[in-house]
């Protein structure tokens, strides 16, 4: 079994914490030339002459490669989600928040949010629900593999390994690129339209301890936000559903199959309808899925021509493998209801707003009394589809493997992590520049020099505006390059350092000392 990368955007999972093969793409793209027609044949993962793709020494896709490419392309709507919402401020108010509602609302009918189409432009939501379920896959791969297998003991120094490393995977990358980011506002004199800087250094410093020993707390109750970058709102998350999963594999690891499966289809059940925790929902999801490809796998293997007629004691329910000749219908209507199910209403909590929202009036009585956050109950449906189906549907399954998304899923966590501070500090300023000006009144005063430096026409249907699409020109290729650097730099070392760390607090037998030595090869 592979062991699998570390983290909330980078898949979570493994022993050992190393990258796995997938990473032969490399932060590199072969792309000479200008041609549009090679960025299009690296987008599908069409082999280039010349390029490493068509090598026949390049290393094979992991199995679950696709799981990469899905959590890169999901980090990069979020990556879009933020951009729309920051060019678009002025439609983003109480009345007309047009892109957190759904196609028709208020009488507005705008491509941007046609069904389906706007998990493209706002689908940040739903890429975070996605992220939970492919850690929730990916965190429990290597346990549920042994468990199978029967290797309890080996199982129990996995999930100490894992438990151990986890708080250093997803905060190191976390305090470094905050504090480089506070940091360069004082040394380079950089106002934040988000956080307004402190007086001095020092008192910065001591504001983000304070509120650092608070967010990374794991048992603190409620969302709890980091306002030097409130983006990473999903990482304490991800650290209990991290715990939530590797005390599932702990305490499942002796029951029967059948039996493990009912207790994760009770806690999916206890986390959504009985208390407010969605994302303990959508990483145990990700865990069954998991579980069940393992022993889908399992049995197949059984079968000597690689059928899997289910006729092996693998454990893989049966009625399940009675659907196989129905797959092709069955995953196709579960993609269309994900891609439905994925543009649920976002702007507020109140479910009467959802009820407001053509298409949603029925859907809205489906929404659990426990969940004070409709959308969330919506998105565990629809991240769960869409993981389902992806290799299931080989259209979806080659794009999601393209060496375009698998560099996506390599610097996933990364691009996380620095787009929000690139989009304030430079981001910000190209937007002002071209025309987009943000309603409000710091930003106008901060920012006056900037406004409409180099105007362009907002023509085109809403958030494919010619403003909005140039800039990006700049602003993409810059956050992927930061993002490239930071995983360079401080994401891989993080995972180097949490399995360093892990390896000297190992203990074991002293050596003898050389007397000692001797003195038992006198008794023997």
């Amino acid at each position: 079994m592979h062991s699998q990368r570390e983290g909330i955007l980078d898949g979570a999972g493994g022993d050992n914490g190393d990258r796995g093969g997938s990473w032969s793409f490399g932060p590199t793209l072969p792309i000479k030339g200008n041609a549009p027609l090679r960025w299009l044949k690296l987008l599908l993962g069409w082999p280039m002459r010349g390029s490493s793709t068509s090598s026949a020494s390049e290393k094979p896709l992991r199995p679950t490669a696709y799981l990469d490419g899905l959590r890169g392309f999901a980090a990069f709507l979020v990556y879009i989600h933020h951009h729309q919402l920051w060019a678009h401020a002025s439609l983003m108010n109480d009345d007309n928040a047009i892109f957190e509602n759904a196609f028709g609302w208020q009488g507005n009918f705008r491509f941007a949010t046609f069904y389906g189409i706007r998990n493209f432009f706002t689908g940040g939501h739903m890429a975070v629900a996605t992220f939970y379920v492919i850690s929730g896959y990916v965190l429990s791969a290597k346990p549920l593999a042994l468990l199978q297998a029967g290797e309890h003991l080996k199982l129990g120094d996995n999930l100490a390994s894992a438990f151990f490393r986890r708080w250093f995977r997803l905060y190191i990358p976390l305090i470094v690129t905050t504090l480089l980011y506070v940091t360069s506002w004082h040394v380079f004199g950089i106002w934040n339209p988000l956080c307004e800087p402190k007086s001095t250094y020092g008192e910065e410093l001591w504001n983000w301890y304070v509120e650092f020993k608070n967010f990374s707390f794991l048992f603190k109750e409620g969302v709890i936000w980091l306002t030097y970058n409130t983006h990473l709102w999903s990482i304490p998350l991800e650290m209990r559903g991290s715990m939530i999963t590797y005390i599932a594999c702990l305490a499942l690891s002796r029951a029967t199959t059948k039996a493990r499966h009912l207790c994760q289809i009770a806690l999916m059940i206890y986390f959504m309808y009985i208390v407010d925790g969605y994302y303990g929902s959508l990483f145990i999801a990700g865990m069954m899925q998991c579980d069940l490809d393992l022993l889908s796998r399992k049995e197949q293997q059984y079968d000597g021509n690689g059928n899997g007629n289910g006729s092996s004691s693998s454990g893989f329910p049966k009625w399940m493998r009675r659907l196989e000749p129905y797959k092709t219908f069955i995953y196709y209507h579960l993609f269309a209801i994900s891609m439905f199910l994925a543009g649920v209403p976002s702007q507020t909590a109140e479910v009467e707003k959802l009820r407001a929202n053509p298409g949603w009036y029925w859907l809205s009585f489906l929404k659990p009394q426990a969940v004070f956050d409709p959308k969330w109950f919506y998105l565990f449906f629809a991240a769960n589809m869409m993981v389902a189906c992806v290799p299931r549907i080989w259209w979806l399954k080659r794009f999601f493997e393209s060496r375009f998304c698998q560099y996506l899923g390599r610097i996933s966590f990364s691009l996380y992590l620095v787009h929000g501070p690139v989009l304030a500090i430079f981001g910000d300023k190209i937007y002002a520049a071209v025309g987009w000006v943000r309603p409000v009144e710091s930003s106008q005063i901060h920012m006056a020099h900037w406004i409409n430096l180099f105007p362009l026409p907002k023509t085109g249907p809403m958030g494919l505006e010619i403003a909005f699409l140039v800039p990006h020109i700049i602003i993409l290729p810059v956050t992927l390059w930061v993002a490239d650097i930071t995983t360079r730099m401080v994401d891989e070392p993080a995972v180097r350092f949490a399995n360093w760390l892990y390896k000297r607090i190992l203990g074991g037998p002293p050596e003898p000392k050389p007397e000692d030595a001797m003195a038992l090869m006198r008794l023997a």
